[in-house]
């Protein structure tokens, strides 16, 4: 049987809309936060998976930041 068949409608729809929130946050987020044209890298690569992008962006530029208003 294939796997995609076999998963419910439901969870599908809300792993699409999960994915799809996360990449247009991490686009305003990255946006908001002066990146230029790294937020559209943001914002695409946040569409595509889940939760490796939000992860990285945590680590690489939220912390960063942080770091950067603490000096």
């Amino acid at each position: 049987m294939n796997e995609v068949n076999a998963a419910p409608l439901g969870v599908i729809i809300a792993a699409v809309v999960l994915v799809l929130m996360q990449g247009t946050w991490l686009f305003l987020d990255a946006r908001k936060r002066g990146l230029g044209k790294m937020a559209w890298f943001w914002g695409i690569w946040g569409s595509t998976t889940m939760p490796m992008p939000l992860l990285l962006y945590w680590i690489f530029v939220i912390r960063k930041d942080e770091d950067d208003r603490k000096s």
